[in-house]
């Protein structure tokens, strides 16, 4: 092994670029070999920083300033990136099932997570702080996990989850930086909990107000430069959207909004409303970065952990983790979907509530801790590091098997048959869906279905056969749709 210990990382150092590429190179080869083996490569990457640390090889690293601005700065991309890939079409039939899960599903998340560690022993106030930080559910984990393990998932999963862990944060956070002021102001002297609960309910909606107004219009104003302007090649119209997308950040935070939420909105907006010359080079760019990205922003993370500080730490992790997995976060799913309880099936619910994953979000929420000057921010910080490292390793590791154990996913992606048609790009996305006994519930035929406007069946194939689909068509479980995804005149 070799020995890092005369290396430490810092912006002006002649040794950054050696270091850099040293980490880069070993990543790429170490999430290839992973990948064989079933393994998050986010955990891999995770676990990577924490053998080059301090503690093992040697690697010092200590800004943490520097690392939260740089967690940030990823965290956006990544939003950012996976927003532009967010078909509206998909989104629109389960909008209202995200969000519930995005915002009562987090209130509840802390309320019972908090409630648990209450019962240790820790101080109320203590115990919604340490609760908070912990309680989203990591959008770079779910986004990455979900697409490596190239999971083809029923009723709507994939999109509804990908919605949910994208714009949760901003609850998370702001209920994070909340009670970091209680604490740090006088230690919450003079303060009562209708304060406090009215403080926080201010400033949840004002975060939430101006970061979508902000990536809305944001991203409304993109959509009218690239209409209005021909750039020359595609890379320039990547530079000008992924522009746009940190503009919203910065404006949105400048006005005391959510960043990463206007980033999330700018992002969807591109994506949906500009019809993009060279669409797969720009998503090839944008996916390449964003899997950059990841890869510095969880080894980074890595670096700053200690293994010798967390000794101790280990075990109340490892059972946080197991009560999060087993209780909050099953119990604030199925309240969150007592609404919508004929639309999502009971296994549908258990798997959602299964990929409740932590990763980057809480890290650096815990970050955020640790550069205020809380005190036992240090213990905070390394307890939702194991934390988030056992959710990779125990559900992001396990995702594949629950999907196909719960039956609500296939085994690989189908094959999308296009007969041999060449399909423009503005048409739409072409999906290849395989019919299952859920999707029969309801009734048996094609008009039973219900599919959302802008979803078009175009072509059955039934045991080697293609048929011309029509309402009153019976289906059978197996069959082969062959649907297309665009916009809708009704």
């Amino acid at each position: 092994m070799i020995p890092l210990g005369a290396f430490s990382i810092n912006l002006l150092s002649e040794n950054l670029l050696l270091l850099v590429s040293m980490l880069v190179f070993a990543g790429v080869l170490v999430a290839k070999m992973g990948s064989k083996f079933g393994a998050p490569s986010l955990l891999l990457f995770l676990l990577m920083g924490l053998v080059a640390g301090p503690d093992v090889m040697g690697l010092r690293f200590d800004d943490l300033h520097l690392a939260h601005s740089v967690g940030d700065f990823a965290l956006s991309v990544i939003l950012f990136t996976a927003g532009l890939e967010t078909s509206f079409t998909e989104i629109k039939p389960i909008l209202k099932r995200g969000i519930m899960l995005s915002t009562v599903g987090v209130i509840l998340t802390v309320v019972i997570t908090g409630s648990f560690i209450y019962a240790t022993g820790i101080s109320a106030m203590m115990a919604v702080l340490i609760a908070a930080v912990m309680s989203s559910t990591d959008s770079a984990s779910v986004f990455t996990v979900l697409h490596d393990k190239k999971l083809h998932l029923k009723e709507n999963l994939a999109p509804m989850l990908e919605l949910e862990s994208g714009s949760n944060d901003p609850i998370a956070l702001t209920l994070t930086i909340i009670l970091v002021q209680y604490f740090t102001r006088d230690g919450g002297a003079g303060r009562n909990f209708w304060t406090i609960a009215g403080t926080g309910a201010a400033m949840f909606l004002i975060q939430v107000g101006v970061g979508v107004a902000v990536g809305l219009a944001v991203g409304f104003l993109t959509k009218w430069i690239l209409e209005k302007v021909d750039f020359p090649n595609f890379a320039i119209t990547a530079i000008l959207i992924l522009s746009a997308g940190f503009f919203a950040n910065g404006l949105s935070q400048y006005l005391w909004g959510n960043g990463l939420l206007a980033t999330y909105v700018c992002a969807v907006t591109i994506g949906n409303r500009v019809k993009l010359e060279g669409r797969k080079d720009i998503d090839s760019f944008f996916d390449g970065i964003s899997w950059m990205m990841q890869l510095m922003m969880f080894m980074l993370l890595g670096l700053l952990a200690h293994p010798s500080q967390m000794k101790g730490l280990i075990l109340p992790a490892l059972g946080m983790c197991l009560f999060m997995m087993f209780v909050s976060r099953p119990f604030s799913v199925f309240i969150c979907m007592l609404p919508f309880k004929k639309k999502m099936s009971f296994k549908a619910k258990t798997f959602v509530s299964w990929v409740g994953l932590k990763g980057a979000g809480p890290i650096l929420c815990a970050l955020y801790t640790v550069v205020s000057g809380l005190e036992y921010s240090t213990d905070i910080f390394n307890f939702v590091f194991l934390l988030s490292l056992f959710s990779l390793m125990l559900q992001g590791g396990s995702i594949g098997w629950m999907a196909k154990f719960l039956n609500v996913g296939y085994d690989r992606d189908p094959e999308v048959q296009t007969f041999g048609m060449e399909v423009p790009e503005e048409m739409g996305m072409m999906r290849d869906h395989i019919v299952s006994e859920d999707d029969l519930a309801i009734g048996s035929t094609l008009r039973d279905l219900h599919l959302p406007h802008g979803i078009r069946v175009m072509m059955v194939r039934r045991d080697g056969r293609f048929l011309v689909p029509h309402g009153s068509m019976q289906l059978k479980v197996g069959d082969h749709l062959l649907i297309i995804l665009g916009e809708s005149d009704d």
